[in-house]
């Protein structure tokens, strides 16, 4: 069972409409989709916006629908030069910008006790949307890297110049991270896709508005041809 989350309806709802044999049902105040995508059995929702209701989500498709791989789709910010709107990126790892413990002498993004700071993305997964997007978005450009993800939207010069020299990331969003830890552990292989609506600088509010169904239509594009590889 492939578990899809996206956190606003623009993300999820073109993958509804593409979902057959559909059972809905509501826990936490999410709506979980459940039936075929493309022939592959899933499970889509959407999670609300920031980490805590990503967590929570991600863990609702692991007690209750016992999902084998989990995908995160939606929108992001650019934190590079080269990485354009419109653009994917696709994890290879993934790390909390807003967690501080230096106090503590842990690492920016370490969580105190955890042992780890960046959660891995799945290798199989990461390979295999790397195919589909080549194939089904070929206008577009398709990199890899650290996705870092906060409780913030990210719309200033001085944030985005932090946020890329303290992690080395690719893109910036507000579940990734959240949705890789309950993955990480619950051993439950995951990928972050992220289609970039905004440059996470000082004009990141306009862009946003302007690019992100765009956006959103590439990464729902992907997600529906990975599916459609899984089922065969």
């Amino acid at each position: 069972m492939l578990g899809i989350i996206g956190a606003m309806d623009i993300e999820v709802e073109a993958l509804y409409e593409r979902m057959t044999e559909t059972e809905v049902r509501t826990i936490a105040g999410m709506e979980f989709h459940k039936g075929k995508l493309e022939g592959t059995e899933a499970v889509v929702v959407r999670s609300g916006i920031g980490k805590v209701n990503a967590g929570i989500c991600s863990q609702i498709l692991a007690d209750c629908y016992h999902v084998t791989e989990i995908i995160n789709t939606g929108v992001a910010g650019s934190l590079k030069a080269e990485i354009n709107i419109g653009d994917i990126v696709l994890s290879s790892t993934a790390v909390q910008h807003d967690v501080d413990a230096g106090v503590f002498s842990y690492p920016p993004g370490e969580i105190p006790g955890l042992g780890i700071r960046e959660f891995p993305a799945d290798e199989k997964l990461l390979a295999l949307a790397k195919e589909c997007c080549e194939r089904v978005n070929p206008e577009i450009q398709v990199f890899t890297g650290r996705v870092a993800s906060g409780d913030q939207f990210i719309d200033s010069k001085e944030k985005k110049t932090r946020i890329h020299d303290t992690f080395d990331a690719c893109c910036t969003e507000m579940e990734g991270a959240a949705i890789a830890q309950a993955a990480w552990l619950n051993k439950i292989p995951y990928l972050i896709i992220r289609s970039i609506s905004d440059k996470a600088d000082d004009s990141a509010h306009m862009d946003y508005d302007v690019f992100e169904a765009k956006a959103a239509a590439n990464s729902v594009r992907l997600v529906t041809a990975m599916a459609k590889a899984l089922s065969h």
